[in-house]
């Protein structure tokens, strides 16, 4: 999922987009379906019976026995995640109803207790001494497990005992998982009024697209005044995050706040920070491209406000249909394939209209490997919206090919979850690019790619420097105040753009909208692992043309059953090179001097 920002609709696209709604009967026909709360009940049963015949018995396992008892666990594990999956996706739709927020909390709290009652198998198997556990990988009858196994034992030192772990798994549902469902619900309740009407937050913050710039100052000082309501209790909320994060870390012995992110990420704590510097060390490229642009758009002075301005002041609207198409066509010209599995998704597994109460941004939702993923959108006729919907869809085509492999195989670290996103946008822009013959109008396409690179690498390490900052300073000064994290927030982001874009004290609290600061912690630099890769696979790609293709569709059906670096060098990359980072950033900077190469050539004409 990443941070999109939108254009208000027209009347006329949302009548178009009522249609575009997610259908949930292929997980259950409804809250009220009695095949619900039959498989809740299942699952209790089953985890039942699944503790008994094996708890205090997972050491003394031979590989046949071990082997039958995962598939077992993965079982159980799959009913539960469907009901999960249903009650979330029902919630996501409509965050203010609050029978909706009642059954996401009922589903949560059963899963507590499933988890609570399956968690010695991960303890017992982290027990088992090295000798035993490598004697029993070494087994046939355990090689679609082994990875899987292996991982499960990473986090061998900083587990607790038995009863502490229980503890803190039956408490998650009034803990953590309490706090980031009242950020979803206080975030997504945001009205912003702006000329003459109240407008949800993600249809506000698009009006920054506008050609027109006092439109957008307006917009901009508009939502600045509707996240100061309300701005007490998101502090609270990240506070609480922050607070939670370190008292488990300090119960796990995690050297760091990110650490446990690392460890899940199955990356070194070194190869996190070689990205970090690599990245932060070019900030000069965004403040490059933003120089150029103020020079392109006539103003003095660009502010947080201009970051979005479109190079053409007539840029058209793409039609939810136009849109489907130009994502499905780029697809199918990569990868028959990889077009047809996206196609099924327009069969009742993507909701796309903004509508009030919906949760903002986008998302594609794996569900289980029995059932078809679904996709979140908030579309709204902006090119950025089609670019949006290759990225959810890339997830999407991921996750179905990953799905074969079982759940606890399909699944891969964050690291490398974003990297088929991000190439699905590649492709999608390298055709819309393609067809683009106007120099005015292949500089505004360049621009739109440079900056959605931008945010997707430089803003996240950004952040990713913000997170840094106010975790430590959580656990060295205690609670903070908003205007300490507006001070943090407004420091890593002028520290991006330089004196390219004049970031003002209005800009203060504008991290506190922001969900993966709540949602993921420490999330974010995934976001740049991913671009980064994205840009060596399709370099890759156009060295080898059509040859290259069956590797990535390899690469992408591997889900998570081998460690990131071992599905890296499927495709000729070695993750562990730190030349791997700068090549990447390399290749944004040649696409950079394409634009001032493109921008000195309309300006001349």
């Amino acid at each position: 999922m990443r941070l999109v920002a939108y254009e208000p609709p027209r009347m006329l696209c949302v009548a178009a987009l009522e249609s575009v709604r997610w259908n949930l009967a292929p997980l259950y026909t409804g809250p009220e379906d009695e095949r619900l709360e039959a498989d809740l009940a299942q699952t209790v049963e089953d985890a039942n019976a699944f503790s008994g015949r094996y708890h205090g018995r997972v050491g003394t396992l031979g590989a046949a026995d071990l082997a039958g008892a995962i598939e077992e666990l993965e079982a159980i594990r799959e009913l539960l995640q469907k009901a999960e999956t249903f009650a979330y996706l029902h919630f996501c739709t409509d965050t203010a109803d609050p029978t909706r927020g009642a059954l996401l909390q009922k589903v949560e709290e059963r899963s507590a207790a499933v988890a609570t009652e399956l968690l010695f198998f991960q303890l017992e198997w982290a027990a088992v001494p090295d000798d035993r556990t490598n004697e029993l990988l070494a087994d046939d009858a355990l090689s679609d497990w082994r990875h899987f196994l292996e991982s499960a034992r990473r986090f061998r030192p900083h587990l607790l005992s038995e009863p502490e772990e229980k503890v803190l798994a039956e408490k998650q549902p009034t803990g953590l998982s309490a706090w980031v469902r009242l950020f979803t619900q206080v975030t997504q309740t945001i009205e912003v009024p702006f000329e003459g009407k109240d407008m949800t937050l993600d249809v506000a913050l698009s009006v920054l697209y506008d050609p027109d710039r006092d439109r957008r100052q307006r917009a901009g000082a508009a939502i600045t005044e509707a996240l100061q309501d309300g701005l007490p209790v998101r502090t609270y909320i990240l506070n609480t995050i922050l607070a939670d994060k370190w008292v488990d870390d300090r119960l796990r012995s995690y050297p760091s706040w990110i650490a446990s992110r690392n460890l899940g990420n199955e990356v070194e704590d070194s190869t996190v920070q070689a990205l970090v510097d690599a990245v932060t060390s070019r900030y000069d490229l965004p403040a490059r491209w933003y120089r150029l642009k103020a020079e392109l758009l006539g103003i003095d002075e660009l502010n947080e406000h201009d970051r979005y301005a479109p190079l053409l002041p007539d840029e058209r609207e793409v039609g939810w249909d136009e849109g489907v198409a130009t994502v499905l066509d780029a697809y199918r010209s990569f990868s028959p394939e990889l077009a047809s599995i996206a196609e099924r998704f327009f069969d009742g597994y993507i909701d796309a209209p903004p509508v009030s109460g919906k949760q903002g941004g986008a998302f594609s939702h794996p569900a289980v490997p029995s059932a078809h993923p679904y996709i979140l959108l908030n579309y709204t006729s902006r090119r950025t919206d089609v670019m949006t919907l290759a990225h959810e869809l890339g997830h999407g085509v991921h996750q179905v090919l990953a799905g074969k492999l079982g759940l606890f195989n399909s699944s891969t670290p964050l690291t490398l979850a974003e990297c088929a996103s991000i190439f699905g946008e590649a492709v999608t822009f390298s055709r819309v690019l393609a067809d683009e013959s106007d120099p005015r109008g292949r500089l505004a396409l360049l621009a739109g790619r440079l900056e959605g690179m931008f945010a997707s690498i430089f803003r996240q390490i950004a952040m990713n420097r913000f997170e840094d900052l106010v975790h430590n300073a959580r656990r060295e000064e205690g609670e903070l105040s908003a205007e300490r994290f507006g001070e943090e927030w407004l420091r890593t982001q002028r520290a991006m753009f330089g004196d390219s874009v004049q970031m003002s004290d209005d800009y203060m609290m504008w991290w506190s909208y922001i969900p993966h600061f709540i949602h993921t912690p420490g999330y974010v630099y995934a976001y740049a692992f991913g671009n980064l890769l994205s840009l060596s696979l399709y370099a890759r790609y156009e060295a080898e043309g059509p040859s290259f293709v069956p590797y990535y569709l390899e690469l992408l059906s591997a889900g998570g059953s081998q460690p990131p670096n071992d599905l890296a060098r499927r495709v000729g990359i070695d993750l562990t090179d730190p030349a791997f980072w700068s090549s990447g950033l390399e290749v944004i900077d040649e696409q950079v001097s394409e634009a001032e190469t493109l921008a000195h050539a309309t300006s001349t004409a």
